[in-house]
Parts: C-alpha cells; structure tokens; sequence
C-alpha cells in the first residue's frame, strides 16, 4: 500500500491535553504550515489566514477567555473557569485557523469555509506524518465575536479552529471507525 493511503488510514488525534512537547521547531513548523496551506481554493481566494499561541500567550489567551466567559455567565463554577483559563496551555502549540470570508466573490461562502477547514485538516495530517500529535477544536471560543475581536479578526473573519500540536504523551487509542459500506451508494438514474 503506498505510504500516503497507508497515512490516512492510520491518522488520528491525540487529546489536547496529552500532547507536551516537544512541538515541531521553527523550521519543521515552517514546513508543516507551507504544506498545510496547499488547499483546493476555487477562484484563488486565498480565503485563510493563521494566528500561533505559543508560550505565555496561550496562558494569557485563556484569562482572556475566563474573564469573557465569567461576564457571560456570572453564575460559572471555580472548577469551569479553571477549565476555561488552561484549555490552550497543554499543548505546546496552539494554531488558530481563521477563515477570510470575501461576501464580493462569486465563489460560495461555503467552498471558502471548506477551503479555511482543509488548512486545518492538512495540519492535522502534516503533524501525524511528522510524528507529531494534533487535536482540533472549537468550542464556544470559535464563535464568540467578542474572542474574535481579542484575536484581532475583521468582520468578515470566523474562527474555524483551534488546531492543538505536539508530541502525544501516551499512547493514544484509535476509536472505533464508521463502516464504509453503511455511508456508500451508488446513484443511478
């Protein structure tokens, strides 16, 4: 079988939270995003961008959050906005994918969503090929205008989301897969 069907066939994400470093360096990150942005985009649009929270920017991001979060429901727990304050600090390398909406196109805004999310998806792919470990996440975070503007997006801007990269600390399971002959048909005529 060749080595990039056999790929696909083994991917899988390693939680967020068991991912430590290391986090690919600086050149082999350099590599993965080239790689990563390589995506079908109808019209040439370009209808993506990439923000990277790394170090102390990840533990700040997640106060940000806490602090959004608490104003958004007074009543949250200790425990809940514990959670909210450390979500982006166990992986090394948090990679916030961003999809560039342009209303003017005539291309569909769905094909520039789709567009933004195969960046995401070949990130998680260029990771497991690498080694690597990777997660993708949203979460309310990816729809809250109030974290789009922390994260400095324009109006026409939408988180897609938050792709979390490093190296598995555990063994990570695979799950259990759908079966291919459930979710094929053929059309006919």
């Amino acid at each position: 079988m060749p080595a990039a069907l056999s790929l696909l066939q083994q991917r899988h994400s390693a939680p967020s939270r068991q991912l430590g470093e290391p986090a690919p360096d600086e050149p082999t990150l350099q590599a993965l995003l080239e790689a990563a942005i390589r995506v079908p985009d109808h019209g040439k649009l370009v209808p993506f961008r990439l923000i990277r929270l790394r170090g102390d920017a990840k533990l700040r991001f997640g106060e940000q959050l806490a602090a959004l979060a608490i104003r958004n429901d007074p009543e949250m727990s200790e425990a809940k906005l514990e959670k909210e304050r450390l979500r982006y600090t166990f992986a090394p390398l948090v990679m916030v994918v961003i999809a560039c909406l342009h209303a003017d196109s005539k291309v569909p805004e769905i094909e520039q969503k789709l567009c933004a999310g195969n960046v995401a998806y070949n990130l998680l792919l260029g990771a497991y090929a690498l080694g690597y470990g990777a997660q993708w996440l949203t979460g309310w975070a990816a729809y809250d205008r109030n974290v789009a503007a922390m994260l400095g997006l324009a109006g026409h801007e939408h988180v897609v989301g938050f792709v979390h990269l490093g190296t598995p600390q555990i063994e990570v399971p695979d799950r259990d897969r759908p079966a291919l002959a459930d979710l094929l048909t053929t059309w006919t005529p």
